[in-house]
């Protein structure tokens, strides 16, 4: 008992300095991501009133692989079974925001060298990671207290309501106690974030594969993800309460793995060693650049492999749909009010590229924020010891965040098309409209690049929150603008609202012009306050 009262001692201090560093993220992204269910119910309420309207529109949609891989399959065509079934993906950015949490509390304290002062206080060895969880796990509670509760407000069943706000608290609490145990596991914060997404990647693979070819509900494949369990707990239907015991056993075990690292193993290292290096650099690392690429080359391979297998698994699913469209009446009345078969292909493709260019954007200002990181660490003071200029130094890595969402978006356009073209026999033809529309993406990806380079050189302090909220807030607007009704002048607040909707759409460069030029006066603006201010 003394030991575990001497592990967790300092844990009460520790999520009292949590909560005031995260005071503006942690009610953001919880308050933001509570209210987003009852905007989404009153939407469908105002589209779809009656019952027959909205079993008519998910039957529309689940007949179409495509949209039946995106959003699952529906338990029941109530307003609130609707209202599940729609935000069936968006618990994604819950398990988001919930790993990020822990690994910037564990792993990046102890990177930046944060922990070990902490240790030679009276702060225990695990309380660190209780505190980092502790502050996770309520954020989550209340996040789903609050969604439950607006959405009782609203008018819809309690049980169904509780159900659902206990759904997305506990999909929150498996994956930070996924990050708790990767963090312990990796030596660096870039490697745990980057495993732990890889996961939650995996997961909402596998819960699509579960859904596509499947008319009567998910297969089993859906049984082995979060995600999938979810699904199967029928929402506003008959809830299967015992499903949360998944949850609370994923919770159990991690953890318990995490601190069973944690309690072993050294300050700085984890289970998996970085390797080490050759005993003399190469010649290409002199420069900055050379030095900019051996730290991003790894990351970077990996995010374009990925995006190609993206690219290839979604063009490849698209003809299954429209093929289910030419074998439904129904489906064609609403397909030809849209243009046609080719019309469905187009808005499907103009669907996924936005998306991607959203995830492809994310990539891109963890590129660039990797400046950040080397002036935190220390890292930079013996580059700039040498003859390297500050401008060469930032530019080195901003060639990541400018030239790496390129390597990506074509990756994914290059397969997806490939695998799109080849499905319709028609390469020739639907290749190059599809590649078209994953690079468009670029000009808007990079304004997020130049905000984020923007505020290292001018607010370094502020530089990785409000980066990543700018990310935060083009999703929101980009994914749930529209259906939540919002002005023209709101959703032109993000970039990619400017972004043509290829194919099918008309193509003015003035947009694409202002974006790069915004993108250039941004990073230009951060190099120059790079120049001007202190490195720490």
């Amino acid at each position: 008992m003394k030991a575990l009262v001497r592990a967790l001692a300092g844990t009460g201090s520790l999520v009292r300095l949590i909560l005031r560093r995260d005071r503006v993220v942690l009610p953001l992204w919880v308050v933001s991501l509570a209210l987003l269910p009852v905007a989404i119910a009153n939407t469908m309420h105002d589209l779809y009133p009656t019952g027959a309207e909205r079993q008519s529109y998910i039957d529309i949609v689940t007949s179409t692989p495509t949209f039946l891989a995106l959003y699952g399959h529906a338990f029941g065509h109530s307003l609130g079974a609707i209202t599940a079934w729609r935000l069936g993906g968006t618990v994604l950015f819950v398990g988001l925001a919930s790993l990020l949490t822990v690994i910037r509390h564990t792993r990046a304290e102890e990177e930046a060298g944060r922990r070990e002062l902490l240790g030679a206080t009276v702060a225990g060895r695990q309380a660190p990671l209780f505190a980092a969880l502790l502050v996770t796990f309520v954020a989550d509670l209340a996040l789903g207290a609050i969604a439950a509760g607006s959405l009782v407000a609203y008018g819809l069943p309690a049980a169904g309501s509780v159900a659902f706000g206990l759904s997305w608290a506990a999909f929150g609490w498996a994956f930070a106690a996924v990050a708790a145990a990767v963090a312990q596991a990796t030596e660096g914060a870039r490697a745990a974030r980057g495993i732990s997404i890889a996961i939650l990647g995996l997961s909402l693979v596998l819960r699509m594969a579960g859904d596509v070819g499947e008319e009567d509900g998910p297969s089993w494949v859906a049984w082995l993800t979060p995600f999938g369990w979810i699904q199967h707990i029928h929402l506003y239907g008959n809830q299967r309460w015992w499903i949360f015991v998944l949850f609370a056993g994923v919770v159990v075990l991690f953890v318990s793995c995490a601190i069973a690292l944690c309690a072993r193993r050294d300050l700085g290292s984890g289970l998996l060693p970085t390797r080490p290096g050759r005993a003399a650099a190469v010649g290409w690392l002199r420069g900055p650049l050379g030095l900019a690429w051996r730290l991003q080359r790894g990351s970077l391979l990996a995010w374009t492999l990925g995006f190609a297998a993206l690219g290839a698994i979604l063009g490849g699913i698209a003809q299954g749909g429209i093929e289910v469209i030419r074998d439904n009446p129904k489906l064609e009345v609403v397909v030809g009010r849209l243009g046609g078969s080719s019309g469905i292909a187009d808005t499907y493709f103009t669907a996924i590229m936005g998306l991607l260019g959203l995830i492809a954007a994310g990539y891109a200002i963890g590129a660039a924020l990797r400046l950040r990181g080397e002036e935190t660490s220390g890292r930079v003071e013996p580059v700039l010891a040498s003859p390297v200029s500050r401008g060469r130094w930032a530019a080195s890595h901003l060639a990541f965040g400018i030239l790496g969402p390129a390597s990506l978006l074509g990756a994914a356009g290059i397969a997806a098309g490939l695998a799109y073209g080849l499905s319709t026999d028609h390469v020739a033809r639907d290749f190059p409209p599809v590649l078209a529309q994953a690079m468009v993406q670029l000009p808007a990806v990079w304004v997020l690049v130049g905000i984020s380079a923007a505020l290292f050189g001018l607010l370094p302090r502020l530089a990785a929150s409000v980066g990543w909220a700018a990310l935060a807030a083009c999703v929101l607007l980009e994914e749930f603008g529209r259906p939540l009704q919002l002005s023209k002048r709101v959703l032109d607040l993000s970039p990619f609202a400017h972004v043509p909707k290829l194919p099918g759409d008309d193509v003015f460069a003035t947009p694409l012009a202002w974006l790069v030029l915004i993108s250039a006066v941004l990073i230009a603006a951060g190099v120059l306050g790079l120049r001007r201010r202190d490195v720490l």
